[in-house]
């Protein structure tokens, strides 16, 4: 019997997905084509440095999905699924508080822990769950309305959750089980043509766009998939002369000549796609819903909590000084930001304590003694000796202030919130609860893949090695 490891159920779903959204969203197909030709571009100009954060191979096959479900029975459903492709919930993001615009969604990533897994297949799912029973969006009436359409539909089939538990257990399946499983795994993601209630969604809508996508609708489906650029900027440019039109800005860091962190990220608009919907009458008449999007992303240095805080900082300030400027000048103020703050270089990074990396013994090896062993020997010196060569390590994960970025910019309705009113609360223990796994924390899963590296190395020379001492921990 041929066996599909966990590995390979994750690449063929990530392809499925990626063959349906491209024929539900044909702009998506020029989306991945544009990518790949400025990927090429890039690695052609500047091979060693274009790879630094992925190669070539593995940046082409990556994508990241999003997905909405509207309880929590659905979101340990869809775990279930994610678990069967070897894909666990990683961050905690809560969206309700997001500029310019809040978002009733709470969220996690669903993706592969390991750099051997990632490598194997990066594919990763951003996973947004509905809070029915925040009163700033929703009222009484309103989420008791929503609770019961939600706890009538069924997403994901009972043979689909029996197929993931049986890829847990065995760690892949044998080819007629896979096949059967990826179809019903599709299957639950994609559009539905089932008759939208009109006035319910627009009731919804009135609320929140997103919460019409979720709790409006009879199923879920792919809101948006995301191949991987190394150079987004060009891509954005490239896009507009393809005559498709882009969201105003790339999301998250600026441009900027030292090491690019964390993520940038843009979408093309949100496309009018033709729907049935029921009326009050009964009556099925089409229309259309603008929903759905084409993002793309550029991904760089893993930061550790010294750097977060930093990114945080800046972004704050740059909010701040630069709100009142044009598209054009805030970018030009917030590379000024940027340059002053942060090292030129990978190095200084990893000087400062601001970024994770990986470490390996290089084939440089001097004749001299390296260090007593039972002694603490520097990275930094052997890293400047040619002994030890740092990698950094990419950031795997997302970014609330991006998200909402990205889902703003497609909102078809302005939504309505009541500030005055109580939110629901939520947090990572919660969503560990409902989901019934713990959700990792992506600063410890960097933080253990970096130590684990550098304890390698340091059996490999017989030293005891160290990282850089910070004193100061304040920015």
């Amino acid at each position: 019997m041929t066996m599909n490891p966990t590995w390979r159920l994750r690449a063929r779903f990530a392809q499925r997905l990626s063959d349906l959204y491209g024929e539900e969203v044909p702009a998506y197909n020029a989306l991945v084509k544009v990518s790949q030709a400025v990927n090429e571009k890039t690695i052609a100009e500047n091979h060693v440095d274009a790879e630094r954060f992925g190669s070539i191979s593995r940046v082409t096959a990556e994508r990241h999905g999003a997905i909405r479900v509207g309880s929590a029975i659905e979101l340990r459903q869809v775990s279930r699924v994610f678990a069967a492709l070897g894909m666990y919930p990683t961050g905690y993001y809560d969206l309700r508080d997001a500029k310019p615009a809040p978002i009733p969604v709470v969220s996690t990533a669903f993706r592969p822990l390991d750099r051997e897994q990632l490598a194997l297949n990066p594919f990763r799912v951003f996973t947004s769950l509905l809070v029915t029973d925040d009163r700033r969006f929703f009222d009484v009436a309103t989420e008791q309305q929503l609770n019961d359409f939600l706890a009538r539909r069924e997403i994901f089939p009972v043979d689909l959750l029996q197929y993931a538990e049986k890829a847990v257990e065995q760690e892949g399946l044998g080819e007629a089980d896979a096949t059967r499983f990826l179809d019903l795994a599709a299957a639950a993601f994609a559009l539905s043509d089932d008759p939208v209630d009109f006035e319910w969604y627009q009731k919804l809508n009135s609320i929140s766009s997103v919460a019409a996508d979720i709790g409006g609708v009879s199923t879920t489906h792919i809101n948006h998939l995301t191949p991987r650029v190394l150079d987004i900027d060009r891509l954005y440019d490239a896009m507009e002369a393809e005559g498709i039109h882009m969201i105003d800005d790339i999301q998250g860091p600026p441009k900027w000549d030292g090491p690019d962190v964390l993520l940038r990220q843009t979408s093309f608009k949100a496309l009018a796609e033709p729907r049935a919907f029921r009326g009050s009458d009964g009556k099925v008449f089409e229309g259309n819903l603008r929903v759905r999007f084409g993002e793309v992303e550029a991904r760089g240095l893993a930061l550790t909590p010294r750097g977060r805080d930093r990114y945080d900082d800046l972004m704050a300030r740059i909010d701040r000084e630069g709100s009142d400027d044009s598209s054009t000048e805030r970018q030009t103020y917030a590379r000024s930001v940027w340059s002053r703050a942060w090292p030129a270089t990978e190095r200084g990074f990893l000087e400062q304590n601001l970024a994770y990396f990986t470490f390996r013994v290089t084939d440089k090896l001097p004749d001299e003694d390296l260090g007593q062993s039972n002694s603490e020997t520097s990275v930094l010196d052997l890293i400047d000796r040619g002994v030890i060569a740092a990698d950094p390590i990419v950031y795997e994960d997302f970014l609330p202030r991006s998200a909402a970025g990205i889902f703003s910019s497609n909102l078809t309705s302005e939504g309505s919130i009541d500030q005055s009113l109580g939110g629901a609360s939520r947090g990572i223990e919660w969503m560990s609860q409902i989901i019934q796994v713990p959700v990792n924390v992506p600063e410890v899963v960097y933080g253990r893949e970096q130590e684990e590296s550098l304890k390698a190395v340091s059996k490999q020379l017989g030293l005891q090695l160290v990282l850089p001492e910070i004193a100061d921990a304040s920015c």
